[in-house]
């Protein structure tokens, strides 16, 4: 996860600072990021306070600073459904650009949390003189798109136990990109609270505290504290993840 320097919100410079963090910003010139800081405004909330919801007009494009926030929507039933988690660099919002729909999803601090936020029709006249930011932006548009696929593949034809190891597998080819199979003790982190890992790869936290204590009595993996746990048999989960 990216980190951010603490300084006070008010100011350009700190505003060019968060546009900076956007991989469909930073590519700029100095100069250029701060025009497009200055078009932002600054914005603080808490943990657990909503920055939009479902229905909200789709005006912003926001740009998360410091903190985390998760996107979810409501299923049917009116549990959350997990989509995904901002960190600092990431941005939200973007169908703003594109589109007069009203906004589909939640947004909601997970800790308190920082953003730069710019109307979208200040963004507008960004790209018709910068169209290179459009470029960048179906980037994301074309990984996210591929993220939701993968999702509903994992939703309709892998069980429990698979979709659990296909996520560990996933988070240590993030965060250790180099590691062969026959590493042992490999440790993460998970990015997120069980609550929220369970929501987001579709089953109950009580599901998925079972299966990880059952992982960890085979012994491919060791629970080390809330959120962090060491892969003791990367093959093996490997091999649930992938047959």
């Amino acid at each position: 996860m990216n980190q951010c320097r603490h300084q006070p919100l008010n100011g350009t410079s700190v505003k060019k600072l968060c546009i900076s963090l956007v991989p469909i910003f930073n590519h700029l010139q100095d100069d250029d990021m701060f025009e497009i800081a200055k078009t932002s405004q600054s914005k603080t909330y808490q943990k657990g306070e909503i920055i939009f919801e479902a229905g909200d007009a789709s005006d912003y494009l926001y740009i998360v600073h410091k903190g985390q926030v998760k996107i979810y929507r409501l299923t049917e039933s009116g549990k959350d459904q997990l989509i995904r988690i901002m960190c600092p660099g990431d941005f939200m919002g973007e169908l703003s650009l594109f589109t007069k729909e009203s906004l589909t999803n939640y947004a909601e601090a997970m800790k308190q949390t920082e953003l730069c936020v710019i109307h979208k029709s200040d963004l507008q006249k960004i790209l018709l003189t910068k169209p290179e930011i459009s470029l960048k932006i179906l980037e994301v548009f074309s990984s996210r798109l591929d993220e939701a696929e993968k999702a509903i593949e994992r939703f309709h034809t892998q069980d429990a136990e698979k979709r659990i190891a296909s996520y560990l597998i996933d988070l240590v080819h993030k965060t250790h990109p180099k590691l062969s199979p026959e590493n042992k003790a490999i440790e993460i982190t998970l990015p997120m609270s069980k609550r929220d890992l369970a929501s987001y790869i579709g089953m109950t936290q009580e599901t998925l505290s079972r299966r990880l204590s059952s992982f960890q009595e085979l012994g491919w993996i060791e629970q080390t504290g809330q959120r962090k746990l060491n892969i003791m048999e990367l093959k093996m989960v490997m091999k649930i993840a992938t047959e």
